[in-house]
């Protein structure tokens, strides 16, 4: 049986750092202003535990004292319509819609085609000692970052943001993603045809929400001299 949250109820966020998927659901409940602590959960190794509490074997996973919640966007649902206040989603259904689509673009067509490629060929081989990264799966991923930031550009230049006039889940998710890239220096900012996307990612870097993100760091692997910079 489900139980109504309180305010200052408490969460544990079993994650990795380096997923999007926990980076979206770590900045949406700082934006709401939830109380959560971290555990880092190296889901690759299957974890007995964990895997009674999500048989998936994914993450995130979040757990309070009466109730566990898998799969980031079910949970950033759930947390739009438990915690109200500070909304990440508009009040129109069209623009409810847009956010949910680009949601469903970056987790899912983003991912595949650049996330995967590159953080999980540069990191994921690196910390699980599987070997050199897959060269070729990496200049598709580059090559299709391309796409992925022209497409990022073309949605900012109405209003700098990627729904509507102001900060969305929509966003929270394109900077989840981005960030795992940033932190690999993949992303070349001194494009001209990128201006605006720098100037959104420089305002999204610079929200508190965003500060823990800046301080991942993986060991054995440096990230990019400006990935913390935000006047980058």
């Amino acid at each position: 049986m489900a139980v109504t949250p309180k305010m200052n109820e408490s969460y544990l966020l079993h994650h990795y750092p380096f997923s999007p998927f926990c980076r979206k659901l770590r900045l949406a409940l700082k934006e709401k202003g939830i109380e959560f602590d971290l555990y880092e959960e190296r889901y690759w190794e299957r974890r007995h535990d964990f895997m009674i509490m999500n048989p998936t074997g994914k993450v995130p996973v979040l757990r309070s004292k009466n109730q566990v919640f898998c799969d980031s966007q079910a949970i950033c649902e759930y947390l739009e319509s438990a915690y109200p206040d500070r909304p990440l989603f508009p009040d129109d259904p069209l623009e409810q819609y847009e956010v949910r689509r680009l949601v469903a673009w970056f987790d899912e067509k983003f991912h595949k085609e650049v996330t995967s490629r590159l953080v999980n060929e540069k990191l994921l081989r690196h910390v699980q000692r599987k070997g050199q990264p897959d060269g070729n799966s990496i200049a598709v991923g580059l090559r299709c970052l391309r796409f992925h930031m022209n497409y990022l550009a073309h949605l900012l230049q109405a209003t700098g943001w990627l729904v509507g006039r102001r900060l969305t889940l929509a966003d929270f998710t394109a900077a989840a993603h981005v960030s795992c890239i940033d932190y690999l220096g993949d992303i070349d900012w001194r494009e001209e045809g990128y201006a605006n996307v720098k100037d959104w990612y420089a305002a999204m870097k610079s929200r508190p929400a965003f500060r823990p993100i800046l301080a991942d760091r993986l060991h054995g692997y440096s990230c990019s001299p400006h990935y913390a910079v935000l006047d980058f």
